[in-house]
């Protein structure tokens, strides 16, 4: 058997007694854990003040005659505050640190029963952390007659030897996790496991999360979702709080998030508090956060990371405690190569990130979302609207088939039933409701991308005839980028990003500009169309 060592604070009240033939005839729980036939203590680490220095020296010495075979090893530890959390919790930490144990070739029990409650609840947060490697031990009185010796028991940590608590835990992960799917079976295994993983993330962690995914994908509604579940698990208290930062531009973005002091700058008639300070408590959600500026971005990093920001003409920093999720449809490491989004703030989105697929790469949840929707578009409307079974199947058929593209993903399927649901006003979607829908859905992509490119929204059909294949593909992306980009320096940037850096002076703007021009387009062309 391996030698047992306790880890135990001196019970400045417990451990007391009148040093005399009748202290025998007291439980006092450090003498009493060495009086047990069934516990053998090698080694006793007695963790008290200067202030209990000599009843430390009675209790070992009373250890001693019980248990020769104990081996006491008293440690001195002194606390300005024994009921400062901060303090006590710093310096057993520290202590835990500097203590010799080898788990390996001891057993280690952590005594919690003596001690203040804040230093009782510091070796619990210590051993579940793993820094004192060791299992809890409790002792109490026997009841009934008097018994110096007391009783004892270890507390088990490890959850999962308890099999219905094991089994509570697996439930109340599986219910959060379809609170996040608003409660939609989805059948995509890769969705549903990345559910999971953010399931997890977001009932450990304030760290922000950063969820990319294709406009539609339902960057904004999971995020609303996140948010819920960790209010109803008590864990937020404050707003939820949305903004689109494509909308925010120049002065007004560092207005709108930051907030600003009353006259700091012509129209600022009163002083605004800011979406930071709103949230404060609660979540930020940053939507499209690539399209934020360079200094807003700065100052949102030094929010994240110190909680504090300065508003628009204030000399006084504002607070806020909030949790940050950001949401993008750009692929932000290549707008970091771009120069065009900061590397030190997607450094610190990057803990988390998440990638949602689109409505085409899981089909197989088209069915659960389409009830779902129907579902949405009672509780709006106040009247049920469902299908008949030979329009279902029709529906499902081309919504399955490669023939419906989903370019904008569930935004497309919410607006498709909601269009079906209002010509529909006996509550009976039929066969010749659907039918008008695939037609117009039809009508609608042809307008928008083939197989994945937007070249038809600029090209007409027989300058597309003339495209090689080759050319295609690289047109497609240059365009793509062009109409995703602020402005034509922007999109050379992105475009030329290993090539610029091997060059003494660069000119990408002039250099996309004739690589445009070879298939008749101009930066104008994009604007507004992207």
């Amino acid at each position: 058997m391996k030698p047992t060592t306790v880890i135990s604070f001196l019970g400045s009240t417990l451990d007391a007694a009148k040093f005399g033939p009748s202290r025998w005839m007291k439980w006092r729980p450090s003498v009493g854990l060495c009086m047990h036939e069934d516990l053998r203590v090698d080694r006793f680490v007695m963790i008290h003040g200067n202030l209990h220095s000599r009843l430390a020296d009675y209790v070992a010495q009373d250890i001693a005659s019980v248990s020769p075979e104990t081996r006491v090893e008293r440690h001195v530890l002194d606390f300005k505050d024994a009921w400062d959390f901060e303090e006590v919790y710093g310096k057993l930490l520290d202590f835990a640190r500097g203590l010799a144990l080898d788990p390996d070739a001891e057993d280690v029990l952590v005594h919690i029963t003596t001690g203040t409650h804040v230093a009782q609840i510091c070796l619990f947060l210590l051993t579940e952390a793993h820094y004192l490697p060791g299992r809890l031990l409790q002792t109490q009185p026997r009841r009934g007659a008097p018994d110096a010796a007391g009783t004892w028991s270890v507390i088990d940590l490890d959850l999962s030897r308890y099999d219905s608590i094991a089994t509570r835990f697996a439930s109340e992960s599986a219910e959060s996790s379809s609170f996040l799917k608003s409660g939609i079976e989805t059948l995509n295994p890769a969705f549903n496991t990345m559910i999971d993983e953010i399931e997890q993330v977001a009932s450990r962690t304030r760290a922000p999360i950063l969820l990319m995914g294709p406009t539609g994908a339902g960057k904004s509604q999971l995020a609303r979702r996140i948010f819920e579940l960790k209010k109803l698990k008590r864990q937020m208290t404050g707003s939820f709080v949305e903004v689109n930062c494509a909308t925010l531009r120049g002065d007004s973005a560092m207005s709108a998030l930051f907030g600003h002091k009353k006259g700091a700058f012509t129209g600022a008639a009163a002083d605004r508090a800011g979406l930071l300070r709103s949230a404060d408590g609660g979540m930020l959600f940053l939507d499209e956060i690539g399209e934020l500026g360079l200094d807003e971005q700065a100052m949102i990093l030094r929010a994240i990371e110190d909680k504090r920001f300065l508003p628009v003409g204030a000399d006084k920093e504002a607070q806020s405690e909030f949790q940050l999720i950001a949401g993008t449809n750009r692929d932000l490491a290549s707008c970091v190569a771009a120069g065009t989004f900061r590397e030190d703030l997607y450094a610190r989105l990057n803990l988390w990130t998440f990638a949602l697929p689109g409505l085409a790469e899981r089909r197989e949840d088209i069915a659960p979302n389409l009830d779902y929707e129907l579902d949405r578009h009672a509780e709006r409307e106040g009247e049920r609207v469902t299908f008949n079974k030979e329009a279902r199947a029709d529906y499902l058929a081309f919504a399955l088939s490669p023939a419906a593209r989903w370019s904008g993903n569930f935004r497309d399927l919410a607006a498709s039933v909601t269009r079906m649901a209002t010509f529909s006003p006996k509550g009976r979607i039929d066969v010749p409701a659907v039918a008008k829908e695939i037609e117009r859905l039809k009508r609608l992509w042809a307008d928008g991308p083939v197989d994945g490119d937007r070249l038809e929204r600029w090209l007409s059909a027989d300058a597309l005839a003339d495209l090689d294949p080759f050319d295609r593909v690289q047109l497609a992306f240059v365009v793509q980028t062009c109409a995703s980009a602020r402005s034509l320096s922007e999109a050379g940037r992105t475009l030329f990003a290993a090539s610029r850096v091997k060059r003494a002076s660069t000119n990408d703007a002039d250099r996309l500009r004739k690589y445009l021009a070879r298939f008749g387009l101009g930066w104008d062309d994009f604007r507004g169309g992207g």
